[in-house]
């Protein structure tokens, strides 16, 4: 079972069809939208401020996501997925966006609608990743612009997909 823990006060809120991984932590100011999955040794530590995620959203495994007391929180849309052993502090992560495995985003980023953080990258504190683009690189940098009908259906099949696993875990293994 996930460890869900209140801290200062505030407890986790997590939405209906949501699958939290055995070892996942949840922790203080944090609200879960629906249909998402969060994944195995991923870490929300809501204790210094808020992290709020929307509906549809695949946080995979090693994930942390934590922020700065009273300076930044973390916001991310709908339909978002967040690669293995990703970090991210303190930013906002718009619908439809895909961060990349590894990748680190820090204090302030905000990564637009459907774009993409490709693997391993670092996005440095206060960087606006336009709608629809591609950042990739230690630092993260503009590489490309993509289809918005191609980013859409990467990211929409990455997120079903990850719905679809998580439904294996919630199935019925009693004999």
């Amino acid at each position: 079972m996930a460890i869900i823990k209140s801290v200062r006060g505030f407890t986790p809120i997590i939405g209906d069809d949501t699958y939290l991984a055995d070892n996942a932590a949840i922790i203080g100011d944090v609200e879960i939208g629906t249909g998402c999955s969060i994944w195995f040794g991923t870490v929300l530590r809501g204790d210094v401020n808020s992290i709020r995620i929307g509906n549809g959203v695949n946080i995979q495994d090693g994930t942390v996501l934590h922020t700065l007391y009273q300076k930044s929180t973390i916001e991310i849309g709908n339909d978002v997925s967040v690669g293995h052993n990703v970090t991210i502090h303190g930013a906002k992560i718009c619908d439809g966006a895909l961060i990349g495995m590894g990748s680190v985003v820090l204090d302030h980023v905000v990564v637009g609608e459907g774009a993409i953080i490709a693997a391993g990258s670092v996005v440095l504190s206060n960087t606006i990743v336009e709608p629809g683009s591609i950042y990739a690189g230690v630092p993260a940098k503009f590489v490309k612009k993509v289809d918005p009908a191609q980013s859409q259906e990467i990211n929409q099949r990455i997120a079903k997909n990850y719905h679809m696993y998580a439904s294996w875990y919630k199935e019925d293994t009693s004999e």
